[in-house]
């Protein structure tokens, strides 16, 4: 038998155990974003540089299997790509924000750097 694979830890200024903070906490803000300068999952940029010293590093999202989105919901890692193409966690369907798309630079970059 094997041992699944541990919940992936969300740091941020939570509110809720689906990954809401105390600046996002609408009924679909419920992902959580991978930053490059720590390796870890924030709730929101503004979670980040306010529990953090260090700022904020992104990560190319032209890199197609790296897993920069956690659904909230189930805990789901998933790509950029995969988490952008429905709005929608693949694993059990909660609905994403679509409003976060206005914010997609604030954690991520793509091409070259």
């Amino acid at each position: 038998m094997s041992i699944p694979p541990a919940a992936p830890t969300i740091h941020g200024k939570l509110v809720d155990k689906q990954s809401r903070c105390e600046h996002w906490h609408g009924p679909l803000d419920v992902i959580a974003l991978k930053l490059k300068c720590c390796n870890k999952y924030y709730t929101c940029y503004e979670c980040h540089n306010e529990l953090e010293s260090h700022p904020i590093s992104k990560y190319n999202i032209a890199e197609p299997h790296v897993n920069l989105i956690v659904c909230g919901v189930c805990n789901h890692e998933m790509s950029f790509d995969s988490y952008a193409s429905e709005l929608k966690c693949p694993r059990c369907s909660a609905p994403f924000n679509p409003g976060c798309k206005l914010h997609y630079d604030m954690y991520f970059y793509k091409g070259d750097k």
